[in-house]
């Protein structure tokens, strides 16, 4: 099967971006697992978050370290493999590409001065005070890059006359319609999918047996968390869910497979469709997609059908949206099982919890990855919306194939790397050795 530059093009970039997405999320959610991991140390004078806050930064290195060589391709692609794209929107969207990387060196710098300075502080609030500029650097970085994404699908802030782009107004085109709803789902997921991921690394790390303070209040604290983010994340996803409504109801449309405009739609989860776009074995709530959209089961939901053929999502994106939410609701149920079985302290051990725990892991990236491709895909067959398609933008030279090739050896390269790298960090050095060393005076039990 031969693929054209469009095709090409796209799968390369999908391939960066989903591996991408991965330390991205990371570098918006672990600063503040860190951040909080200490000041509930200093406040309580409790060396194991003390330790939880030494060791997650330590970790965090790698995840920036690669982060950073594949936000980089990430930018050489979009010159490379979308050129009529840049010049059509490259101007526009300068400002917010060169802030947010202006908001990675403000993070990274404070990053070093944080790493450095664990021991320079008799009051160790000083030290806590410097993972400040650390989570605003990377929680900035993250609102800045999604203003561009957001911009691709509500793009305002200028005009294109006879090709050009005129009358370019950056802040207008980075404040636009999309960037409130999706900026705070994308801050939100990524902090719950870190913190979940800790919590199943500790999960993992009790059921090998390790059942002492440490990585019992590290379970606890990261489950915490996990829950009162979730509960945020599903707040951000309902205001996304009334922006699509009312900016992009044919992505709405798509993910829900609602075909003809009605009051009173229900929402449809899972099922499968046939050529005739009849729905089969669904589950569905009825009038629930209304409410969804307008905060009443009488609201009118635009359907499919409205739009022109060439310009409907594919219907694939209605899976994606499904596994997303089922594994949002079961990140939140784990975590809310866990609390209150903490809390009446009954079986807070549970194995099967624990395995559900770690399996919470792999599935919080997974739902990462199918939130980004539902927006992406989502929005074709427009890299523009409105003004300009996917087929239009690629770039007409050869060597994407080669390029797609050399990427994936690199990032093949990059995963065995920072899994090694990773692995020889912390399994040479388990918790309750360095606590020794570091405080000799607590018993790691």
């Amino acid at each position: 099967m031969e693929f054209d530059n469009v095709m090409l093009s796209r799968l390369l970039t999908g391939m960066t971006l989903s591996f991408h997405i991965i330390f991205a999320t990371l570098g918006v959610g672990v600063p503040v697992m860190i951040s909080l991991a200490e000041f509930i140390g200093i406040k309580r004078k409790d060396p194991h978050f003390l330790l939880l806050a030494r060791r997650w930064a330590r970790g965090f290195t790698i995840s920036v370290a690669v982060g950073v060589v594949t936000g980089t391709a990430i930018g050489l692609q979009l010159s490379m493999l979308w050129p009529s794209f840049m010049e059509v929107a490259g101007q526009v969207i300068a400002l917010p590409l060169f802030m947010e990387t202006f908001a990675f060196f403000f993070e990274a710098i404070f990053l070093g001065i944080y790493l450095y300075t664990w021991d320079r502080f008799k009051n160790r609030i000083y030290h806590w005070l410097l993972s400040i500029p650390v989570m605003v650097g990377s929680s900035s970085s993250a609102l800045f890059i999604t203003t561009v994404n957001s911009f691709m699908n509500t793009p305002q802030g200028f005009e294109l006359k006879n090709g050009k782009t005129v009358n370019i107004n950056p802040i207008e085109a980075m404040f636009n319609p999309a960037t409130p709803s999706k900026v705070l789902h994308v801050i939100s997921s990524g902090y719950v999918t870190c913190a979940v991921i800790l919590a199943a690394i500790s999960a993992f790390a009790i059921l090998r047996g390790r059942r002492g303070e440490y990585e019992k209040k590290a379970l606890r604290m990261t489950m915490v968390c996990t829950l009162v983010f979730s509960i945020f994340t599903a707040l951000a996803g309902d205001l996304s869910a009334k922006f699509l409504a009312h900016r992009q109801p044919e992505k709405l449309a798509a993910a829900e497979w609602h075909f003809n405009t009605e009051t009173g739609a229900d929402l449809i989860m899972f099922g499968s469709l046939d050529r005739h776009h009849d729905v089969h074995y669904e589950i569905r709530i009825p009038k629930m997609l209304s409410f969804l959209s307008g905060n009443s089961v009488d609201t009118k939901v635009i359907g499919l059908n409205d739009f022109p053929k060439d310009e409907r999502p594919p219907l694939i994106i209605h899976y994606m949206f499904d596994l997303m939410v089922a594994i949002g609701v079961f990140l939140t149920a784990v975590s809310a099982l866990y609390i209150l079985l903490w809390a009446f302290k009954k079986k807070e051990w549970n194995k099967w919890l624990l395995w559900a725990i770690v399996a919470s892991g792999p599935l919080a990236v997974l739902a990462i990855e199918l939130g980004w491709m539902l927006d992406e895909v989502g929005r074709q067959p427009w890299i523009l919306r409105g003004y300009m398609k996917v087929a239009d933008a690629a770039t007409k030279g050869n060597g994407v194939g080669l390029a797609f090739t050399l990427f994936a050896i690199l990032y093949f390269i990059l995963t065995i790397m920072c899994c090694f790298v990773l692995s020889k960090m912390f399994k040479n050095n388990p918790a309750e050795v360095e606590l020794e060393r570091r405080f000799p005076y607590v018993d790691p039990k």
